[in-house]
C-alpha cells in the first residue's frame, strides 16, 4: 500500500494531545494525513484502532517511511519525531546533552502534571453529569499550580529550554489554551501569570502554529 504522506496521525478534533503532535509535524515540515476519530461512535475503542493503539486513546502515529512503525502517547510521539527528523535541531536539542534532559523533564511534566489535571478540570467542569464543587475547585487549583511552575521559570527566561522555542514549549500550548478560554474564571491567565501568557502568545505567532490553530478552528467548526 503506497502512501502519499509520510505519516498517518490518528487524532480527535477537540483533543489537545493530538494537536501537540500536529504542531511538531508542521514545525518540521513533515507530510501527514490526520484521521479524526469520532469518540461518540466509539471509533477509538474499535478493534481496528486497538490494533494501532491498544490503549484506545489518541493520538497515535504511523511512520510509513519506517516500515509503518507505530508509536502512541503524545510526548513519546514528539520525542520520536525530533530524534528521527530534527537533525538540524530546529525545535529540539541534541540527545545526550544536559539540555536534552531538561527538554525531557518538561515533556514528562507536561504529560504527568499538566494534561491529566487539566483534563480532570474539563471533565468535572463540563462533562460530569453532576456538579461536584470540591472536584472542580481541586482541579482548577491544580491548573493554577502548574501555571505557577511555568511562571516561576518563564519570568526569568524566554523559553523553557536552551534559550529557544522547542517541543518542550509546544507541548503545553493546547491545554493552556483550553484552560485560558474555558477552565479559569475571567482573565486569570493573563493577570496572574503574565510571563506565561506572554510566552503563550509569542508561540501562537509562529507561522507553523498559527497554521495549526487555523486548521483546528476549521475542523472544530464542522
Amino acid at each position: 500500500m503506497s502512501h502519499g504522506k509520510q505519516f498517518t496521525l490518528y487524532t480527535h478534533k477537540g483533543g489537545p494531545n493530538g494537536w501537540k503532535v500536529t504542531i511538531v509535524l508542521e514545525e518540521l515540515g513533515l507530510t501527514y494525513e490526520s484521521i479524526f476519530l469520532d469518540f461518540q461512535k466509539g471509533e477509538h475503542k474499535a478493534p481496528e484502532y486497538l490494533k494501532v493503539n491498544p490503549n484506545g486513546r489518541i493520538p497515535a502515529l504511523i511512520d510509513h517511511k519506517n516500515n509503518d512503525y507505530t508509536v502512541w502517547e503524545s510526548n513519546a510521539i514528539i520525542q520520536y519525531l525530533v530524534d528521527k527528523y530534527d537533525k538540524d535541531r530546529k525545535v529540539s536539542v541534541a540527545p545526550g546533552t544536559n539540555e536534552y534532559y531538561t527538554q525531557l523533564q518538561w515533556l514528562y511534566f507536561q504529560a504527568s502534571g499538566q494534561g491529566p489535571y487539566y483534563g480532570q478540570a474539563a471533565w468535572f467542569s463540563v462533562y460530569h453529569p453532576e456538579k461536584v464543587p470540591s472536584a472542580i475547585e481541586r482541579y482548577r487549583n491544580e491548573i493554577k499550580r502548574v501555571l505557577g511552575v511555568l511562571e516561576s521559570v518563564l519570568s526569568k527566561q524566554e523559553f523553557l529550554v536552551d534559550g529557544k522555542a522547542t517541543v518542550a514549549d509546544f507541548s503545553f500550548l493546547p491545554w493552556n489554551e483550553g484552560a485560558a478560554k474555558f477552565l479559569l474564571e475571567g482573565s486569570q491567565f493573563e493577570e496572574e501569570f503574565p510571563a506565561t501568557a506572554k510566552w503563550h502568545k509569542k508561540l501562537l505567532e509562529r507561522p507553523a502554529i498559527a497554521k495549526v490553530w487555523e486548521e483546528r478552528a476549521k475542523v472544530s467548526a464542522h
